[in-house]
């Protein structure tokens, strides 16, 4: 291998590595915003839930920043062709992602509870739709798209969607709420906590089936759609499927093992994805020979040495700040106080 497809190869890792931080940090917020509707019992418990993740939420987002512009510097014609093809997805990604945004300002600008209600389920909605559309989109890099020889998309939004990426976003969606509510059993106290750690438990069962049936997938696809050997992918799959059977079974009486658990599995998701992908970076439909590949989709020898050395400079920076941030913000918040007039229940929101 000579230097220039070593640091080809050495971007699609970090690229990976970026999509890997953006699953696990944004994940769980994604997840408490799923949640909103459901778990607290007053506005004091959902102000709880949101005041858990309003430290960090705005910086989780900064990973998929990132990567899009590692993408765009390191894999032009990838960047291209997918910014191109998905153009309406990534559309709609970025109505819910905004949706979302606002809903953490504006929730608190009027004291009306319809208004409250209206922006409670905006931050739901959105990160449904967010988390869904992601599953959908990385999934259909692998499943294949039709590009022309000019890697040109050829396609429209209904070639995104077919068994194995509609999988992938119901996947997604449930590994995320599940994550989240890990999160939250770390977070918050009192009756609240009680319900979240009932809620987090039921929601592991279902992550570990949809989570595991698509990590099986994702195996068998890499095989048959991208010609790629099934030990590759295979390998983080099973991690994945071991992580979520660990946070299935440690929900409950070890809430900060499984919250670590589902943040695995969230790591499984794209490591398996990216595994199953390399060496293309999108798989054709109409022909495989027209798929990008870390070869014809990257930039030129200089351009990803330069990249190397700046990534090698602040990368780490970055880590250790928002490492930092994390353990600034790391202690439990308080819990709202129960009426009398309405004794807790020990049964689920869900």
């Amino acid at each position: 291998m000579d230097a220039y497809t070593a640091l080809q190869v050495v971007w699609f890792v970090l690229i990976s590595i970026l999509w890997l931080g953006y699953f696990v940090l944004e994940g769980f917020d994604f997840g408490v915003g799923m949640l909103l509707p459901f778990l607290p019992r007053d506005e004091h418990e959902r102000q709880g839930m949101l005041a858990s993740i309003g430290p960090v939420w705005d910086g989780n987002e900064t990973w998929l920043v990132v990567a899009g512009g590692a993408t765009f510097a390191a894999f032009p014609a990838w960047y291209a062709t997918m910014f191109s093809g998905f153009y309406l997805a990534f559309l709609l990604l970025l109505v819910c992602l905004i949706v979302r945004v606002l809903s953490f300002e504006w929730r608190s600008k009027r004291d009306s509870p319809g208004w409250r209600t209206g922006w409670m389920w905006a931050n739901t909605l959105g990160s449904v739709g967010a988390s869904f559309v992601w599953g959908v989109g990385l999934s259909s890099l692998l499943y294949g798209l039709p590009i022309d020889s000019d890697h040109v998309y050829t396609g429209g939004l209904i070639d995104l969607f077919n068994w194995y990426t509609i999988l992938g976003g119901i996947a997604v969606v449930l590994v995320f709420t599940c994550h989240g509510a890990s999160f939250l059993t770390l977070k918050v106290g009192g009756h609240l906590r009680e319900r979240t750690v009932y809620t987090a438990q039921r929601l592991s069962i279902l992550a570990f089936v949809g989570g595991g049936l698509y990590l099986a997938a994702t195996v068998a696809v890499a095989a048959d759609r991208n010609d790629r050997p099934v030990i590759a992918p295979l390998l983080p799959a099973l991690v994945g499927v071991a992580a979520l059977l660990v946070a299935m079974i440690l929900s409950r009486r070890r809430p900060g093992w499984s919250f670590a658990a589902t943040g695995v599995a969230a790591i499984s998701i794209v490591a398996t994805l990216f595994a199953g992908l390399y060496p293309r970076v999108m798989v054709s439909s109409t022909d495989f020979s027209n798929s990008l590949t870390v070869g014809n989709a990257s930039s030129a020898h200089y351009t990803l040495k330069v990249m190397t050395v700046v990534a090698a400079v602040f990368l780490p920076l970055v880590l250790v700040y928002q490492g930092w941030t994390y353990h600034v913000f790391r202690q439990r918040l308080g819990s709202a106080p129960v009426p009398a007039t309405a004794p807790p229940t020990d049964e689920p929101a869900l």
